[in-house]
Formats: structure tokens, C-alpha cells, sequence
């Protein structure tokens, strides 16, 4: 398992601390992977310190851009 630090506008940060948004698209440049957890760190052109942790529970790259995937994101396994 491999923890990605990843930033997030606020809009998005917002939609997903409030279990709204529930998925990702990334660019599949750090070959993520189910299982692999995600430091999302808000960023509104400086980091404002809020942080979520999330867990990707599933991966796909059906009708992405070439080198995008979408991944589901929850709770850590505890």
C-alpha cells in the first residue's frame, strides 16, 4: 500500500469531507491502486491546512482521457 499526497480545490475538498463526493479523476502518473490510501490536502493557491484521508476502494480507466482513471475513495479500512 502506498499513501499519495495529493491537492484539492475547495469546492472539491468540501464536496468530499462531506462524503458528496465520493470519486476522483487523476492523472495515473503515480500508478494508483486499490488499497492505496490518499492524503487530500486543500489548495486554494497556498495550502490552507485542511486534510482528509481516504482509501481507493476501485480503479477504472473506462472512457477517460489516455493516462486518467477514476477511482472510488472512502473510509480506511481501521
Amino acid at each position: 500500500m502506498t499513501t499519495h499526497d495529493l491537492k484539492i480545490l475547495p469546492e472539491y475538498f468540501t464536496a468530499v469531507s462531506s462524503k458528496k463526493k465520493t470519486f476522483e479523476i487523476r492523472k495515473n502518473d503515480r500508478d494508483f491502486k486499490v488499497g492505496d490510501h490518499v492524503i487530500l490536502s486543500e489548495w486554494d493557491g497556498q495550502y490552507t491546512g485542511r486534510r482528509v484521508l481516504k482509501e481507493i476502494k476501485y480503479i477504472t480507466d473506462y472512457d477517460q482521457k489516455p493516462g486518467y482513471v477514476v477511482f472510488s475513495i472512502g473510509n480506511p479500512k481501521q
